[in-house]
């Protein structure tokens, strides 16, 4: 909301309605959630998912309004929002590192004498028994030059804003959102062709969290950038004060980073002495 008064450097803001109406929301998506596998109705998930997606878009204008409007992001509450995204990144960090730690241990352990019930799903064997993996020089490695080629082009669009070059910004960014869209259809595209399924064994189940997670994070990302092009083409960034452009390009910098961590570990490093299909 709009701040009560600017003659501090502090975050001093009216209160607002949104946590309220966010829990709210969120406790009746998971509810609706419960109720859908429960296979009795699926519409109040998508009423509490409604109400969280609104929640977003109203609270993010109003943090868009402190900000343009009554100036209430001063340099210090700026310093504070950048260690906010930063602990949020690295919460995101560990996060991801629990999915890596799920693949690992079956990759590392997947023939350990006390883990029988592992042994006997997995034939003592990593992949499990008839698992037929991706090439990870097909689609994945196409995918990790799409994503490699996204990183130059925000790092472009944000250079471009520095400099106040608008036009550069625009393009920078078009072009990025395009790549965060292909990456996604690339990524559908390999999940078509999977030769293994998310349920029935270990590999797929991590396989799937693991890079499904990713992909969700890569659709944010893209959110998170088409919200930055309609703002930068409202004129609401400067070369001086740009957070939320700033945050953006962090986010989708950490994507990039986790990407290759998954490409290289899981894709090309898992598949290693393994037969491959050709479809991936």
């Amino acid at each position: 909301m709009a701040a009560i008064e600017v003659n501090h450097d502090y975050h001093m803001v009216e209160p607002s309605p949104w946590p309220f109406v966010g829990s709210v929301a969120t406790l009746i998506m998971a509810m609706g959630g419960v109720f859908w596998m429960h296979h009795w109705t699926p519409y109040v998930f998508f009423i509490g998912l409604a109400g969280v997606l609104y929640t977003f878009y109203a609270w993010w204008s109003d943090v868009i309004k402190e900000s343009t409007q009554t100036k209430a992001h001063t340099p210090v509450v700026q310093m504070h929002h950048r260690y906010g995204m930063m602990l949020f990144i690295a919460s995101e960090v560990m996060f991801f590192v629990g999915w890596f730690w799920a693949y690992f241990d079956g990759f590392f352990r997947h023939s350990d004498v006390e883990q029988y019930a592992r042994v006997a799903a997995t034939g003592s064997q990593w992949p499990p028994t008839g698992i037929e993996l991706f090439d990870p020089f097909h689609l994945p490695l196409f995918n990790t030059l799409i994503l490699l080629t996204s990183g130059t082009t925000v790092t472009w669009a944000h250079h471009a804003l520095l400099a106040g070059d608008r036009k550069g910004l625009r393009w920078g960014l078009v072009l990025t959102i395009a790549l965060g869209l292909l990456f996604s259809f690339v990524q559908f595209t390999e999940y078509r062709e999977a030769a293994f399924s998310f349920a029935g064994n270990m590999y797929g189940a991590t396989f799937f969290m693991a890079t499904g997670f990713h992909g969700f994070h890569v659709i944010i990302g893209t959110i998170f950038l088409i919200v930055c092009l309609i703002r930068a083409e409202r004129g609401q960034f400067t070369p001086e004060k740009h957070l939320g452009f700033e945050f953006a390009a962090w986010y989708w910098h950490f994507v990039d980073v986790v990407w290759l961590f998954l490409f290289a570990s899981i894709y090309v490093w898992g598949s290693w002495g393994v037969a491959v299909g050709h479809g991936g």
